[in-house]
C-alpha cells in the first residue's frame, strides 16, 4: 500500500473509531468527510459499514493489546497490569457506541469475533506471565480466569457516574489476583 493510501486508511479509522463511539448508525459519507477523503477513496478502503466496523474493532483491540508491551517495558508487572485493567475498562466503558455498532453489523455480516479478541487475549496472558513470574499475584491465573472476574464492567450502565466504581472493582480483582502470591505470603509473615 502506498504511504499516501496508508494515511488515509488510519485517518479513516481515526475517525471512525470517534464517530461510531457516538453514533453507531453515523452515515458513512459522514465519516469520510471528517477523514478528509472523497467517498470513491473510502470505499476503495472499506466496501461496507460491516467491513469498517470491523476493522475498527480489530483496530481497537490491537491498540489496547499493544499497550501491555508498552507498560511491561516502563513498569514493574504489577503496575503494568492494573494500569492496563483501567485501560481496559475506559475502552470498554467509552466505547460502548462502538459495541452497538459491532453487535448491529455482527447480525448481517459474518463476524470474525473470537479471532479479533485474541490480541488483548494475548495482551492479559504476557501481563499475568510478569506478574506470576515476579511473584505478585497468584500462579496459574490465565487470560479466561481474569476476563470472567472483570465481566462485571459490562453491566454497568455507560451513562452514570461509573469512574468510581469501576476503579473499586478494578481494586477488588487486583486484590484477588494478589490473594495467595509469593509477595503477599511474604509480607503476611
Amino acid at each position: 500500500m502506498r504511504s499516501d493510501a496508508k494515511k488515509n486508511r488510519e485517518r479513516i479509522l481515526k475517525v471512525a473509531v470517534a464517530e461510531l463511539t457516538l453514533d453507531p448508525a453515523v452515515p458513512l459519507s459522514a465519516i469520510a468527510k471528517k477523514a478528509g477523503v472523497g467517498q470513491g477513496t473510502f470505499y476503495r478502503h472499506f466496501a461496507n459499514r460491516e467491513a469498517l466496523v470491523f476493522e475498527v474493532y480489530q483496530f481497537e483491540m490491537q491498540q489496547v493489546a499493544s499497550l501491555a508491551e508498552q507498560l511491561l517495558a516502563t513498569k514493574p508487572p504489577k503496575e503494568a497490569l492494573r494500569e492496563w485493567m483501567d485501560c481496559l475498562v475506559e475502552y470498554a466503558m467509552t466505547k460502548a457506541g462502538l459495541a452497538t455498532a459491532i453487535r448491529q453489523a455482527a447480525s448481517t455480516y459474518e463476524f470474525p469475533g473470537k479471532s479479533g479478541y485474541a490480541p488483548v487475549q494475548a495482551a492479559a496472558e504476557l501481563l499475568l506471565r510478569a506478574n506470576e513470574k515476579a511473584g505478585t499475584i497468584r500462579s496459574g491465573v490465565t487470560h479466561d480466569d481474569f476476563f470472567l472476574a472483570t465481566a462485571g464492567i459490562w453491566q454497568i450502565d455507560s451513562q452514570s457516574e461509573w469512574r468510581p466504581r469501576l476503579a473499586r472493582l478494578m481494586d477488588l480483582v487486583m486484590d484477588g489476583l494478589c490473594a495467595g502470591s509469593p509477595e503477599s505470603l511474604k509480607n503476611n509473615v
